[in-house]
């Protein structure tokens, strides 16, 4: 394990790495260090695990919605959702893009407030020449086995401030060294044996980013529609996480994913549904954007093993209804 995190340290230019169990402790976990206990604006475009983890840590979610070019929080409609209760924001780089990093420092050193950006989709991502785990006091990530780096399970936190780090590695280890028991803690702990798959992939990270790249170059060659998928600023190195597609409609969706898992294809409704549409939630705020987007976006296959004769046979099956490329 201590082996995979120096090797995250120099591969994202953080001062400090922990590899945990899940991509989702580690959001509860960088709450708790935080200390943040009552609201926090977040995006409702993202996994579920995210609000899971802020209900989790008894926090109330405070939905902003997101912008239509990357899907990421709009940054314009934070400001007008905090409170006096408002102590953080979580947001998530979606598909690999990053949030506008720059614009939510500004909001939160004017108004006092914590930033954690959950960075799962974003392995790999640069902006203005720095990892993206650079940014926020927190940054976390997933290492499920579907994520572009993997250890078939896992997550990791990502820190550049020394108080954070000491705080977070006691509550990962029972909160103690030895026998000196110093705080309450738990068992985080990534396990050798995901650690080890870690490190037989983090060394060609750069090679997976590389093919995923070019698979994308065979969706938007195959694809009759014309608009590509970049759309990054200049600034940002993709990471090529995903190739979404968005369709008119929540029927052509749904009836094109259909015709795919017909001929064994399996898409994802990734993200879906719009987290501040959960049943478990009391009366949040309406969030157009994010819910027209969930109801219409599908994420087609995309791994380092994709061949240009699948994505081929994809592009023909979906070529039919001539769907808008994101």
């Amino acid at each position: 394990m201590q082996a995979l995190e120096a090797k995250l340290k120099a591969y994202s230019n953080c001062k400090e790495v922990l590899a945990c169990a899940n991509g989702t402790i580690v959001i509860q976990m960088a709450l708790k260090a935080l200390n943040v206990t009552k609201e926090v604006i977040t995006t409702p475009f993202t996994y579920v695990a995210t609000t899971n983890a802020l209900l989790w840590q008894g926090c109330q979610p405070v939905y902003v919605d997101i912008n239509h070019r990357d899907f990421t929080i709009d940054v314009t409609k934070i400001e007008r959702a905090i409170t006096e209760r408002t102590e953080a924001i979580l947001a998530t780089h979606v598909y690999g893009y990053p949030c506008d990093v720059e614009n939510i420092q500004k909001i939160a050193a004017k108004h006092n407030l914590k930033v954690i950006y959950d960075a799962s989709n974003a392995f790999g991502t640069r902006y203005k020449e720095k990892s993206i785990f650079e940014f926020g006091d927190i940054s976390t990530c997933s290492f499920h086995a579907t994520k572009l780096f993997h250890t078939a399970e896992g997550g990791a936190l990502f820190i550049n401030n020394k108080d954070y780090y000491e705080r977070l590695y006691l509550y990962r280890s029972f909160g103690h060294v030895y026998d000196n028991y110093i705080t309450v803690g738990i068992n985080a702990k990534m396990s050798e044996l995901h650690a080890a798959m870690g490190l037989c992939i983090i060394e060609d990270v750069d090679k997976i980013i590389k093919k995923r790249k070019k698979i994308t170059s065979w969706y938007n060659e195959y694809f009759k529609a014309s608009m590509q998928l970049e759309k990054g600023s200049a600034d940002t190195d993709y990471n090529y996480a995903y190739y979404p597609v968005l369709f008119k409609d929540r029927h052509e969706l749904l009836n094109y994913k259909n015709k795919l898992e017909d001929h064994k294809i399996f898409p994802r409704r990734y993200f879906y549904p719009s987290l501040n549409t959960l049943p478990f939630l009391s009366s949040p705020s309406p969030c157009r954007v994010s819910e027209s987007i969930a109801e219409r976006i599908l994420c087609l296959p995309l791994s380092y093993y994709t061949t240009k004769k699948e994505v081929q046979r994809i592009c023909s099956i979906i070529n039919k209804c001539k769907p808008q490329l994101c």
